[in-house]
Parts: C-alpha cells; sequence; structure tokens
C-alpha cells in the first residue's frame, strides 16, 4: 500500500509512475490526498472539541467543589452537547478513514526509474541471455508426448480426481519432482536461507497483506464457510510471519524458503500454453523471500537474481532474464525480473521464476517495522523469488534432454534422483 505523504508530497511524480503501469483511474490520487485533507479537519475538531470538554469538566469540578451547584449545572449542559457533537465526529472520522483506506488499496504499487513503458510481455527488456539452446533431432517430442512414453504424469486420472489442470504425478515422474525441491530447498538453505514448511492456506489478512487481495481474488480458491484462501505461492504465509512485527536491525536481512503446493485458477487461459505443464490448477514452487532495510533492498534483489541465475546454470538450461515492463508487473511489485527457460521441442521461451522488489508496498500493509540506528521507526523492503517453479522447469528438462535411450538429467540432480536418466520401465 502507497503512503499518503508520498502522493501528497510527490502527486505529479506518482501520476506520472502509475502511467507507466497503464493504470487508468489516475484520479484516484486527488481523491485520496482530499480524503486525507478532510480526515485531519475532522480530526483537528474532534481533538478540540474534546479537549473542550476535558477543560469545562474540570472547571465543573471546581465549581461543585465551591458549592456554585447551579452554575456547574448549566455548564453541564454544554457540555451534553459537546459529547454529542464529539460522538457524531468521531463517527464521522471513522467513516472518512474507511473511505481513505478503501480508496489508498486500489493503487498499485510505484514502479521503479528503470522499469520500461510497456504493456505487454513483447514490451518486456530482455537483460541477459545464458546457456546453449540443444539442438534435437528431427522427431523430438514435446513434453506431454514424453510424459506418456515415459509414464511420468497422469493428467487423465488427476481430472477425475478434481478436473483439468490438477496432474497426477507418478513413478519417475513423482521421483523428479521430489528430487527437484529437495535440490531447490538444499540450494537456498546453503545460501543462508531458512527453510519453512507454512499453512498453505491463508485468512484474508494474510493475502490482503502481500496485495492478492483485493486484486487478484479472481485468481484465488477460496473456502467461502472459513474465508481461507489457498496460496498462490509460499510467498503469501512466509511473507506474513512478519505480519504486525517490529523487527531489531541486527536481525536484518531476515532470509527465508518454503516450499509449497500453489493454486491459481487461471481463469481465461486457452490455447497451446496450456498444454501438458505449460499452465496448470496446481504446481509446486520453492519460493525465497527476504525483509531487509530500505537502502539495501536493490543490492538484495540483484543478489536474489543471481542466486536463481546460478540455479539455472546448475540445472543447465538455457534461459534469460527479462526486465518487466509497466504494463506486464503485479500490482505489488516495484521492479520485477522474470526467468525463461528454452523448451527446445516448443522452440519457445517458457517463465519460471519471477524476482521481485516490493519495496514497503507488503510491509506497509502488513505493519511490518524495524527501529534503526537512530531509533527512529521505518518500514522494511520484502523481496521474493521464485527458486524455482517446478511445472515448466520439469518441462524443460525433459524436452532438452531426450535421447533416443532416455532423458539425461543435469549432474546436480544425480544424488536426488538416483539415477543419472529417466528411462522407459
Amino acid at each position: 500500500m502507497l503512503q499518503v505523504n508520498v502522493l501528497r508530497q510527490q502527486t505529479d511524480d506518482v501520476k506520472k509512475k502509475l502511467a507507466i503501469k497503464n493504470f487508468s483511474d489516475i484520479t484516484l490520487v486527488d481523491i485520496v490526498i482530499a480524503l486525507d485533507d478532510e480526515r485531519k479537519k475532522v480530526q483537528l475538531d474532534f481533538d478540540n472539541t474534546q479537549a473542550k470538554i476535558n477543560a469545562t469538566s474540570k472547571e465543573i469540578g471546581k465549581l461543585m467543589a465551591q458549592g456554585k451547584k447551579e452554575e456547574a449545572e448549566k455548564i453541564k449542559l454544554e457540555v451534553g452537547n459537546w459529547k454529542l457533537e464529539v460522538n457524531n465526529l468521531h463517527d464521522k472520522l471513522l467513516a472518512i478513514e474507511k473511505q481513505l483506506h478503501d480508496t489508498l488499496i486500489l493503487l498499485p504499487n510505484l514502479p521503479h526509474n528503470s522499469v520500461p513503458k510497456g504493456k505487454v510481455a513483447e514490451d518486456n527488456e530482455t537483460v541477459k541471455e545464458g546457456g546453449t539452446k540443444p539442438t534435437l533431432a528431427a522427431d523430438a517430442l514435446p513434453h506431454w508426448d514424453l510424459i506418456k512414453q515415459y509414464n511420468l504424469v497422469d493428467f487423465e486420472t488427476g481430472a477425475k480426481i478434481t478436473g483439468s489442470g490438477f496432474p497426477l504425478y507418478k513413478g519417475q515422474g513423482a521421483k523428479l519432482q521430489r528430487a527437484l525441491i529437495q535440490y531447490f530447498l538444499d540450494y537456498n538453505t546453503a545460501a543462508g536461507y531458512t527453510e519453512f514448511i507454512p499453512p498453505f492456506m491463508v485468512n484474508e489478512a494474510s493475502a490482503y497483506s502481500t496485495g492478492q487481495l483485493p486484486d487478484k481474488e479472481g485468481q484465488m480458491y477460496h473456502a467461502t464457510e472459513d474465508n481461507f484462501y489457498l496460496i498462490p505461492t509460499a510467498e503469501v504465509p512466509v511473507t506474513n510471519i512478519y505480519r504486525d512485527v517490529i523487527v531489531k536491525e541486527n536481525e536484518l536481512p531476515i532470509k527465508m524458503t518454503a516450499y509449497s503446493p500453489c493454486f491459481r485458477r487461471e481463469a481465461g487461459s486457452f490455447g497451446k500454453d496450456v498444454r501438458g505443464l505449460n499452465r496448470v490448477h496446481q504446481f509446486e514452487k520453492v519460493e525465497i523471500i527476504q525483509i531487509v532495510e530500505p537502502e539495501k533492498s536493490y543490492a538484495v534483489l540483484d543478489e536474489m537474481v543471481a542466486h536463481v541465475e546460478k540455479l539455472l546454470n546448475n540445472l543447465q538450461l538455457p534461459y534469460r532474464i527479462l526486465r518487466l515492463c509497466g504494463g506486464d508487473m503485479s500490482f505489488a511489485s516495484a521492479l520485477t525480473y522474470d526467468f525463461e527457460v528454452w523448451s527446445a521441442a516448443q522452440q519457445r521461451w517458457l517463465e519460471v521464476s519471477s524476482v521481485t522488489n516490493f519495496e514497503s508496498f507488503q510491509t506497509n500493509r502488513m505493519k511490518c517495522r524495524y527501529k534503526n540506528a537512530e531509533g527512529k521507526m521505518q518500514l522494511a523492503h520484502s523481496l521474493n523469488g521464485s527458486s524455482l517453479a517446478l511445472p515448466r522447469i520439469y518441462a524443460a528438462l525433459l524436452e532438452n534432454n531426450q535421447t533416443p535411450n532416455g532423458i539425461k538429467l543435469p549432474e546436480v540432480l544425480h544424488q536426488y534422483f538416483g539415477s543419472n536418466e529417466i528411462v522407459a520401465q
């Protein structure tokens, strides 16, 4: 959530940055400022009236002590009117504060100065490419056919159990999934991230704090009776560990990692992008999260990007890093780098990670603060990244490493998978 003082002090700059994000209702900035002006006026009237009540109540006490009961009773009537007025002002203040809050949360985070203009994914900026694209045989298969050939994932039974987009991994397919999860977690904890196993459902306050609500309500599975949401990523529960927490400065940076299943409705998805593991409603992901001092957050963002890049190099997957344009960024993001891997059989790039600096957008919603060396309370900055999302990593590993006799696996997975390749069984 943006801070009102930023909107007030940097109004023109805020509007320009919202335009880079292609946010259509920029007039909300002026509405927020006007509501804050009204809030301040009502607050002042409330405080002044309350002060009159307090001062006059003391005067009444003195008059009563002096035996001037009749004079005291007259003043009491006046105080009674003031009390009615202060109650009305209190109710008015609460209503304005709610309207201000409800309007403020409609504004997305402001993009960093380096974010390029653009509306769609094609406008994203390629920052770097790495690895070598494999050359496959003419009869190379896409991962959905390899999955059938090696009996790795059963989409039909998953659809019977739940519905389309809920894959059932089995045999070597389940083993590869587990191997990837374990490797990602070991890689992250070796880099100083503390591992967590979070709840896989969150309450409304948690979904609001990280920016999923109200922006992505339609994409989340909602258990209505308990008002819980199935998580779209471990970012949501893990970041919320520090909701309403004042962190000690010497505890920063806080580095956390977690595996979780992820649930997304993906409403409106269709076509070739949804074949096989390209787009599913339940998938697995390992996440990294950091909570840091504001002045260090962009250095930490670079560190997290390098962390994910090394992971992809270890998996021997060709990749590219994109700086997302304003129109392709998430509601809460200030700056996001996407990682895509090359799918040799599909001849296309597949997104496998987003690494994002939210600055104080999430921590303001969460009230996650720390006291700096001067004793001043400040909002921390939060960052997160996929390290990594499994479905498209899984797909690229199958496609890029297929041979006539099996699917070769990168060396880093051998100890986790218990073999160097997937073979027909």
